[in-house]
């Protein structure tokens, strides 16, 4: 069932311009406090000097937490428990926001960490499985195997007798988290990482998508359209879960490793991946979002964007071709803390709109609030545009 209907709705050029929808769930103090953060975002230079000192902070095991759990954590992640999470999930619910889970531990390196993270996403797909509002777990695989034996994979060196059973092992969690994620029946969506790694990582899931994708979409694959070529790899990836009766999952994102792709490419001396202007990476990302809809009976579609014109274009695209808003084949995504002028005014309207939200213990999820953190101040704009809208809902409010 695609659930297309006859008479297209009609989307306002300024829907996301609502901030009165946008923070409804927002009291006084918390607008105040998330307009304080965002002015601090605002300043490069703070966030350059903050992120550096939290890195040595977190060295020399000082104890920054309290400090992060009162500003950034607190209006970027869910909660370092479940129960925390409940909370936050339950307050979005009532506004008719989902949320897309996330494990924000990053960058770990031992065979220990990776089962411990193996455990703890097994932990959020049984709690996700109770929690209708949870719409899927994000994962990123590099919390279950080594970087630099995804590197070497790539790079076609041969591996060693352990690197393979190291391999064998990272497969086996792997096709582990999917098993559970059949059985409680969520959804897991698999980021994307960085090119020189990403083709080991998309044969792993595409393998999961055979195995898993026949009668319902549970695993899902993340293309990042600020590279160049992933316009033609969704193609060819619709054309393959076609031709072997799978459904395909796709979670459509800009890309979030630019600066650190074009140095590299610089560095060794190779054509970077990444388009030469943003103008290309919009085309693109816009492209592919059409492209998807018009294949709707074979995939499944994540639209994860904080962009607000790709954001009303998806749904121009929807209205267009007579898709019902809330079609259970298409999810709209923004950051927890973030775009809540997207999320709110698209669930207002009765389209699926989520949070990405991010939890764990405040020390370990340091390091994604610090990528996060630097992500927004290099994304020409997005703080300005959260900071004036916040104070636009602060003035309306006349407080």
């Amino acid at each position: 069932m695609l659930h297309h209907k006859r008479n297209p709705m009609k989307i306002s050029p300024d829907i996301f311009e609502n901030t009165e929808v946008a923070f409804a769930d927002k009291s006084n103090g918390e607008l105040k406090k998330a307009k304080a953060l965002f002015q601090l975002m605002s300043n490069n230079g703070l966030v350059n000097l903050g992120s550096s000192l939290a890195n040595l902070a977190l060295s020399l095991h000082l104890p920054v937490s309290p400090l992060f759990r009162y500003t950034v954590y607190n209006h970027f992640c869910g909660g370092e428990t479940f129960s925390e999470c409940k909370k936050t999930i339950q307050k979005l619910e009532k506004n008719g926001v989902g949320v897309l889970l996330n494990y924000g531990v990053e960058l770990k390196e031992r065979e220990e960490d990776f089962n411990k993270t193996v455990e703890r996403n097994i932990e959020a797909l049984q709690f996700a499985g109770k929690n209708k509002a949870v719409k899927a777990l994000c994962i990123k695989l590099t919390g279950y195997g080594r970087m630099g034996l995804l590197e070497k994979i790539q790079s076609g060196e041969k591996l060693t007798s352990e690197e393979k059973q190291e391999f064998t092992a990272f497969k086996k969690r792997f096709d582990k988290i999917c098993g559970v994620a059949d059985k409680n029946n969520v959804p897991l969506y698999v980021d994307a990482e960085e090119s020189w790694i990403q083709n080991p990582l998309d044969e792993m899931v595409e393998e999961m998508m055979e195995k898993y994708n026949r009668d319902k979409c549970i695993v899902f694959n993340t293309f990042q359209l600020y590279r160049h070529d992933r316009l033609a790899y969704l193609q060819h990836q619709i054309e393959r879960a076609t031709a072997g009766q799978y459904l395909l999952g796709a979670k459509l994102v800009r890309g979030a490793y630019m600066e650190k792709e074009r140095e590299r490419a610089k560095e060794m001396g190779y054509k970077s991946p990444i388009h030469r202007n943003k103008k290309e990476v919009d085309e693109d990302f816009n492209r592919a979002v059409n492209l998807c809809l018009d294949n709707l009976q074979r995939l499944y579609l994540c639209v994860a964007s904080q962009s607000e014109l790709s954001n009303q274009l998806a749904m121009e695209f929807i209205a267009k071709k007579k898709i019902e808003p809330q079609n259970p084949r298409i999810l709209f995504s923004q950051l927890y803390g973030m775009g809540d002028n997207v999320t709110f005014n698209q669930a207002k309207l009765g389209f699926n709109a989520t949070k990405y939200l991010p939890y764990g213990p405040v020390k370990e999820v340091i390091p994604y609030l610090i990528r996060r953190a630097q992500e927004n101040t290099s994304v020409a704009g997005q703080t300005t545009r959260e900071l004036s809208l916040i104070t636009k809902e602060i003035k309306r409010r006349g407080i």
